[in-house]
């Protein structure tokens, strides 16, 4: 079985050829190609929690630091890092930093 998408899981029909693209257009995670093959996924299918403007739960979503807390506790991350394992599980896309806290 291959791994699925954020688009896969979610069923969003915002991928490429999606039911939901006239509308919403297209997601920004399912056309990052500088993120594609990481976690094993297409584009940015499998590490959309990393890219600003995705629309989950109904609206459009901000950059990381605004959307983690939110993404953390999403289907897709939980899926996409019990399936990839400790070791091999990207949490951030090349040249992306995290900061705990403000300074």
């Amino acid at each position: 079985m291959s791994k699925q998408n954020c688009w896969e899981i979610i069923k969003c029909g915002r991928e490429p050829g999606g039911g939901k693209i006239k509308d919403l257009g297209v997601c920004p995670a399912a056309s990052a190609s500088q993120c594609n093959g990481i976690n094993n996924g297409k584009n940015a299918g499998r590490i959309c929690w990393t890219i600003p403007g995705t629309f989950c739960g109904g609206k459009v979503q901000g950059d990381f630091a605004q959307k983690s807390i939110s993404c953390m506790s999403c289907e897709v991350f939980k899926q996409t890092k019990s399936e990839e394992g400790p070791e091999n599980f990207v949490l951030l896309k090349p040249g992306q930093v995290y900061h705990t806290s403000a300074k």
